[in-house]
C-alpha cells in the first residue's frame, strides 16, 4: 500500500496549521501593542 499521500497530507496540515497560528498571533500582537499605545498616549 502506498502511504506517500498520507505523508504529503500530515505535511500539509502541519505547514497550514503552522502558518496559521503565526499569522493569527502575529495580527493578535498588533492590535495590543496598538491598544496599550493607547493607554499610553491617553496619559
Amino acid at each position: 500500500m502506498n502511504q506517500w499521500p498520507f505523508i504529503i497530507a500530515a505535511y500539509a496540515i502541519g505547514i497550514v496549521g503552522t502558518v496559521a497560528v503565526t499569522a493569527l498571533s502575529y495580527l493578535r500582537m498588533r492590535r495590543a501593542e496598538r491598544q496599550a499605545s493607547a493607554l499610553t498616549r491617553r496619559d
